[in-house]
């Protein structure tokens, strides 16, 4: 398709540049409309399949590909190395499949968005996240990509409801309780350690605990009564 561009900076902020990567002109079409809404962002171009995806992003070097994974002339799975040279590279798809989540990511992908599981807001800081090195995963793809999440020991604490954190939030704290650092955590999110830091602090302040111990206890109903 023909470059466009769209969406306009804040004052002498550069913008982060987004090519938009589905099959669907009515998935496209909302994504723009989504993406435009943020000062911060520019979108420079869309291609409707695998080959004008690759073709796109070397002739217009986007900061972040937004990329289908069910495209005729090759799929969004098997252009993900191409791409990832040139752009970081966010799935956005409606398909769950494990398989899938774990083949893009192994080609590339700095993260993996499944539809109707994340909001407008949410979306646009997700791309600016990644422009910046971090990566962003629904919880269906994070599943896919650490299954061990799935099998932490059921409990009636503040994990089973009743809690104030976000999804991503949720995820975070879902690793904590697995046993894993935040050198680890930084790993398994794509995220910096700093970043980490902040969900962490922001968690211990929504569950009003004070250390990775309680945060645990509580999280998974294992506190004292009265604590």
């Amino acid at each position: 398709m023909t470059p466009l561009a769209a969406g306009s900076a804040g004052a002498g902020a550069t913008p982060t540049k987004v090519l938009i990567v589905d099959d669907s002109d009515v998935v496209r079409m909302g994504l723009c409309s989504l993406l435009q809404a943020s000062p911060e962002l520019m979108i420079v171009g869309e291609a409707r399949n695998g080959e004008q995806a690759v073709e796109l992003t070397r002739k217009l070097q986007p900061d972040v590909v937004l990329l289908d994974v069910r495209m005729p002339h090759r799929d969004g799975v098997s252009v993900v190395g191409e791409i990832a040279a040139f752009a970081t590279v966010i799935m956005l798809t409606f398909s769950e499949e494990p398989d899938v989540v774990r083949r893009a990511v192994a080609a590339g992908a700095s993260g993996y968005l499944v539809h109707g599981m994340f909001d407008a807001g949410t979306l646009a800081q997700t791309v600016r996240g990644a422009a910046s090195g971090n990566g962003a995963f629904t919880a269906s793809a994070l599943a896919a990509l650490r299954p061990s999440l799935g099998r932490l020991p059921h409990a009636t604490g503040l994990r089973a409801g009743g809690h104030h954190l976000t999804e991503r939030q949720v995820e975070v704290m879902e690793v904590i309780a697995s046993g894993r650092t935040n050198p680890q955590i930084a790993h398994d999110f794509f995220l910096s350690e700093k970043t980490v830091k902040n969900h962490i602090n922001q968690i211990f302040a929504r569950l009003n605990v004070g250390s990775r111990a309680e945060a645990i206890a509580v999280w998974l109903g294992t506190a004292p009564d009265g604590q």
